[in-house]
């Protein structure tokens, strides 16, 4: 079966085919680092892994490159807050370390390189003034800007008509450009402080002049890169001219998406990629998840309260580019929907290492279940990564377990007890692990995060502990907390009662 993706270019569902039969080069827009990561960021994140896992499983080489935005005004606007940093690079850093660490905790692989825009000004300049020469660009008061009348695919992915398009970047910008939609591809000077105070946090007082940004000298003065030349320049300098698959969030086709298109194949003359997959918008009391709408849920909250595996089934019980809703509802299905799949795993194993597996019993059922469930699994993620039918498929696999365990059990010989069919047993654990792990899903127990019973066993002994308190038994009670600290669990006693922080794995 071949693997088929909607592309955003052409509109249509088409069969992938690489430039190279045996490499993918793959990019992804990255974070702009200026707040914490949270579950809409984390969607992205992990239907691009699955990509990439599911590539590979059908035995491509991933090139797979992912950039940090690290120079932009909403960087600025947090310079001097909460201890982030006194500068925009500082800012940018404390980000990025924050964004490794919540990637490492949703168990994503690892890129081939996660560039940054500020170490790439100089790939930027070159781009810049490769469009100059080739009249594509122009130089205004010390900042260059895109001529989109001189693209003539301009529009090409957001089907737009180039006279429909309304004016791009700042207020201050009009009078520079030559047309309205023309975009900046060096902006002259530091960040705009009118953009920085947009971008404050509301309620903060900073105080003083607004932050400065950095800047860079070019043939055109000092100045800092336009937001759209970054992607072009930084895929072309790790990748090539042309990508096989281009992915980032809806939101992204128009202006950047459509704008990096322009720049990088008036470039190159080269098709600048194939594959446009674009992942929807995280949806949160009817708005899409977002830093800028403080209507969001951090990684790091989610992780720590429902483990990695928990949210990751989540994050894949939609496809890709299908709408998703956060909600109490659709956090316990997928809390379901996982406890599923560990019982199933975990019973499977149990019996594996019994005395009543045996060699000599087969269970056509059980087996004929795994084939069908591979085959299921195949034909979902073939299908434009569907990862909500993989799941279904991994969820029918253990319950081919459980009712092949249920049946042996009604069968038990008195003297000898159960007989479960070791091989096709041993089938389906390594089934669910082998595919599960496409999906990014761990049965080992080895991802950070806690598992809702780890959390339920410690809210028992709170309660215990509690009520020692409450009968004067204070040393039964310091007992307790102390063989909880002695496991890892923080206990914090407050006028509330008492909370806990459970540990993390290395």
């Amino acid at each position: 079966m071949t693997l088929h993706v909607t592309n955003t270019l052409t509109g249509e569902r088409e069969p992938f085919e690489p430039r190279d039969p045996e490499d993918v080069l793959l990019y992804y827009c990255g974070l702009t680092v200026s707040d914490p990561p949270h579950l809409g960021h984390a969607r992205s994140w992990v239907h691009v892994d699955v990509m990439h896992r599911w590539l590979e499983h059908l035995g491509y080489d991933v090139r797979h490159v992912e950039n940090f935005t690290d120079v932009n005004e909403k960087i600025v606007a947090r310079v001097g807050e909460d201890d982030l940093g006194e500068s925009e690079a500082a800012v940018a850093e404390t980000y990025i370390q924050r964004t490794i660490d919540d990637m490492r905790s949703l168990n994503l692989l690892r890129a081939e390189v996660y560039p940054r825009v500020s170490e790439h000004v100089p790939e930027i300049i070159d781009l810049v003034e490769t469009l100059i020469e080739k009249d594509y660009a122009y130089e205004s008061n010390g900042s260059v800007y895109f001529d989109v009348t001189g693209f003539d695919e301009y529009g090409k992915l957001s089907n737009q008509e180039l006279d429909e398009i309304e004016s791009q970047g700042e207020p201050d910008e009009r009078a520079e450009k030559r047309n309205p939609a023309d975009f900046a591809l060096w902006k002259a000077g530091g960040v705009d402080p009118d953009a920085v105070e947009e971008h404050r946090h509301e309620g903060v007082d900073h105080g003083g002049d607004p932050p400065a940004g950095l800047t860079w000298d070019s043939p055109w003065g000092e100045g800092r890169p336009g937001w759209h030349i970054e992607c072009s320049a930084m895929s072309m300098t790790h990748l090539d001219e042309t990508l096989d698959i281009h992915v980032g969030g809806r939101d992204l086709v128009f202006p950047h998406h459509e704008n990096e298109i322009a720049q990088s194949e008036a470039a190159t003359d080269q098709q600048f990629a194939n594959y446009w997959l674009h992942c929807e918008l995280f949806q949160m009391d009817d708005e899409k998840m977002s830093s800028s709408l403080g209507n969001f849920v951090t990684v790091d909250e989610a992780i720590d309260r429902w483990g990695t595996n928990v949210v990751r089934t989540f994050l894949t019980a939609g496809s890709y580019n299908s709408k998703q809703l956060y909600s109490d509802e659709t956090i316990a299905e997928a809390e379901q929907r996982w406890a599923q799949l560990e019982r199933g795993y975990e019973a499977a194993v149990e019996a594996l290492d019994s005395p009543a597996a045996s060699s000599k019993v087969e269970d056509g059922t059980l087996r004929d279940a795994i084939d069908g469930a591979r085959e299921a699994f195949t034909t979902a993620m073939n299908d434009d990564f569907n990862t909500r039918e993989a799941q279904s498929a991994l969820l029918s696999i253990a319950t081919a377990i459980n009712r092949h365990l249920e049946a042996a059990r009604d069968e038990i010989d008195r003297d000898a007890g159960p007989e479960y069919d070791y091989r096709g047993l041993r089938r389906a654990v390594d089934t669910l692990a082998e595919l599960g792990g496409v999906l990014g899903l761990t049965f080992t127990g080895e991802t950070t995060g806690s598992a809702e019973l780890a959390g339920d066993v410690v809210d028992l002994v709170l309660e215990v502990r509690e009520r020692e308190r409450e009968a004067g038994n204070y040393e039964r009670a310091d007992e307790l907390r102390d063989e909880l600290a002695a496991l890892g669990i923080e206990v914090q006693d407050t006028d509330d009662g008492s909370t806990y922080r459970l540990p993390t794995a290395e």
